[in-house]
């Protein structure tokens, strides 16, 4: 199957969600020298696919299961038309039974947040899963404006990013394994970017790095695909409680690179 430029698009670096902003937890492992040069970023990079990567994505997967009906392939909404202008049909009233759908769907969100907010012990580390939740939204919005993101929950700071990210890749018209290979691929290239940033590393090194944690990264992704055919409580619950102090005491600093 060949690979969907909007897959491509999607995982950028440069797709304009904030996530250039945030290193992943590496600035505090930088700072308390657990990460010191290109081995102990890969075991790093291991350590973060293993635990936030393989939630993130089992989580971005079952988002994109709740909004897609089951043996359903849909295409990209309003592809080819920016902002969806041009060809949106003209509105009309929703039936009784999309009303029944929409409170389907949106009843499954809301259980998906909940457990993601149960699976982040850290507070901050909630609050930044959420702000880049927003960040990718507003994106989502000006690109695929006809998708279903009127059933994210309405909590008062947002959905968490990994839920936007499996509605974005449904609205992409992504398969539930493609949305999961996006989300883990993400865990790692934000973090290994920021290493080249905070350590003076190779770039080319770093790039072979990554190539070198392909395979893994594409094993997490298909177990986190398989995974969000579970119910919501029995998704993957990996954690990091090192990562979390971590997090903790880089929110408090009054001077540093990244956000998070």
């Amino acid at each position: 199957m060949p690979t969907s430029s909007l897959l491509l698009l999607l995982a950028d670096g440069r797709f304009p969600a904030g996530a250039h902003a945030h290193s992943g937890g590496l600035e505090a492992a930088v700072a308390a020298g657990r990460v010191t040069d290109l081995d102990s970023l890969e075991a790093f990079l291991v350590g973060r696919l293993a635990t936030a990567g393989l939630v993130g994505a089992a989580f971005a997967a079952a988002a994109h299961r709740a909004v897609t009906p089951a043996g359903v392939t849909t295409g990209p909404v309003g592809r080819g038309h920016p902002a969806g202008r041009g060809t949106t049909p003209a509105a009309t009233a929703p039936c009784a039974s999309e009303h029944a759908d929409r409170a389907v769907r949106g009843s499954a969100l809301a259980r998906l947040d909940a457990e993601l907010d149960a699976r982040t012990a850290s507070p901050a580390l909630r609050g930044v899963s959420r702000r880049q939740g927003r960040a990718l939204l507003r994106a989502g919005r000006a690109i695929w404006p006809d998708a279903p993101f009127d059933d994210l929950p309405a909590t008062p700071q947002g959905a968490h990013q990994p839920l936007v990210l499996g509605l974005l890749c449904a609205a992409a018209g992504l398969s539930r394994a493609e949305t999961a290979t996006v989300a883990a691929y993400g865990t790692v290239t934000g973090a290994a970017s920021a290493g080249v940033r905070l350590l003076g590393l190779d770039p080319y090194q770093v790039q072979a790095l990554l190539v070198g944690l392909a395979e893994l990264c594409d094993g997490t992704a298909a177990d986190a695909a398989r995974a969000a055919d579970d119910p919501p409580e029995r998704l993957p619950a990996a954690a990091a409680p090192l990562a979390d102090i971590y997090a903790e005491a880089h929110a408090t600093w009054e001077v540093r690179l990244f956000a998070s």
